[in-house]
């Protein structure tokens, strides 16, 4: 069983990022995003260029062994006892209660226990270790925020994201209908269910249009690349960004309209 996350009393000196496929390949700005803030809250972000895949893929297949061979690798990366800090709700899930599952009864029992209780979702660290206090430079804007199900249910996070817009003097965050419901993403469901998965995002992108926003955020690159595409497809004028990219962006000090 995962042992409990550990809290530092006052915000450490440096951490350590794990990227995400997605935020690799798809949404890097996310990634710098977090970095970027991070780094304005006095913070040292070590990125360690061996990172992989989490293993969730493999996991969620049902193919543990293959998803233990590939977090294996990620047990190593991450020596030092700083926080791991990760823009995904999804992969901090798989890495903070997964990981000890995965590699109960092994040799590296011990190791993935101790790597669980560091991991955080990165909003969430921004705003119960940094204390992160926000100024928005940016024009009004209404938005409607998709929390993952990893985020709300597994990470326990929901409050997280409407806690950092909220301090946004300029933004109104408004929310969808049955907010609390999956997007149909979730990973290899997408593939494997495909008619099922595209009913749940069509669900969610009129949810999501209906509220009148300008935009959706989400803090799960899944989910964000879910819902927009579906949304182009559907030709529904709902752009999503990541909500650590609107953060950055939002709060420049010198920022130019």
């Amino acid at each position: 069983m995962s042992q409990p996350v550990l809290l530092y009393p006052s915000k450490p000196e440096k951490v350590y990022l794990f990227g995400t496929c997605l935020v690799d390949l798809f949404y890097p700005e996310a990634g710098l995003a977090g970095v970027d803030l991070l780094e304005r809250e006095g913070i040292d972000v070590i990125y360690p260029q061996d990172q992989t895949c989490c293993g969730q893929p493999a996991y969620t297949s049902g193919r543990s062994d293959e998803a233990r061979a590939v977090a294996q690798t990620q047990l190593d990366l991450f020596p030092e006892n700083w926080p791991v800090v990760v823009p995904s709700g999804s992969c901090a899930g798989m890495m903070r209660h997964q990981y000890p599952k995965l590699f109960a009864g092994t040799e590296d029992a011990a190791r993935a226990e101790k790597l669980a209780a560091r991991v955080w979702d990165l909003a969430d660290f921004l705003v119960n270790v940094c204390h992160v206090k926000l100024a928005d430079t940016g024009e009004p804007i209404t938005v409607a925020l998709h929390t993952s199900c990893s985020s709300r249910r597994e990470m326990g996070v929901a409050d997280s994201g409407p806690a950092l817009l909220q301090q946004l003097n300029n933004v109104t965050l408004v929310e969808p209908a049955k907010v609390t419901e999956c997007c149909g993403f979730g990973g290899s469901f997408a593939v494997r269910h495909a008619d099922i998965s595209g009913a749940m995002a069509q669900d969610k992108v009129s949810a999501l249009a209906q509220t009148g926003c300008d935009r959706f955020l989400s803090t799960d690159c899944g989910c964000l690349m879910n819902l927009t595409g579906c949304a182009e497809k559907q030709k529904t004028a709902l752009p999503g960004e990541h909500l650590l990219s609107f953060l950055w962006q939002r709060t420049q000090p010198n920022r130019e309209f």
